[in-house]
């Protein structure tokens, strides 16, 4: 299983076609040649092992990332009861 988590554009090299990206305070740097048209600072990427593969809207971003904390939650949760 894959999951792409959104990532907000933090800075942008058109030259080398590479953005860094800024996911739940984590930088990286990620390539952009799979994205169609110029990204910006401040959209949100998915983004797949070093590859942004699509914009998404603010809304479409904060939902995804709060249903990733929700399950880091209960990954931590239940790790508490095995552990």
């Amino acid at each position: 299983m894959c999951l792409c988590i959104p990532a907000s554009v933090v800075s942008v090299n058109e030259e080398q076609m590479t953005a860094v990206v800024d996911t739940l305070g984590v930088t990286r740097e990620v390539s952009t040649h799979l994205i169609s048209e110029p990204v910006q600072v401040g959209e949100h990427l998915l983004i797949h092992v070093g590859f942004a593969i699509s914009k998404i809207d603010q809304q479409e971003a904060r939902e995804s990332l709060d249903t990733y904390r929700e399950l880091m939650e209960q990954v931590h949760s239940d790790e508490m009861w095995i552990g």
